[in-house]
């Protein structure tokens, strides 16, 4: 019981020391898996974990990553976070 504890412990303080952009890559991984699945209830708590992200590190995140995170567009956010400079131009203007 006592072990028990302790690894839960140990992942909880794992999870909160873990940089949020890590996070952040790891759920939008997650989500695109879901999308390709089909799973509803996978994306669905991907968005969510997503939208939980950006109101906790609006402040800090990068204002290129609040943008993608804001307008949905995870497959760019996950680019801006594997460091591609390319980043498709979308409907709201972006890079020329």
């Amino acid at each position: 019981m006592l072990q028990s504890r302790f690894t839960t412990a140990a992942v909880a303080l794992v999870c909160v020391f873990r940089p949020m952009e890590e996070r952040i890559k790891e759920s939008l991984i997650a989500l695109m898996e879901g999308i390709g699945r089909a799973d509803g209830d996978a994306v669905a708590g991907q968005m969510a974990l997503l939208d939980g992200y950006l109101q906790q590190g609006r402040g800090t995140l990068h204002p290129q990553l609040v943008h993608f995170l804001e307008r949905r567009s995870y497959p760019k956010a996950l680019m801006f976070l594997g460091g591609e400079t390319d980043i498709p131009v979308g409907s709201c203007g972006g890079r020329r």
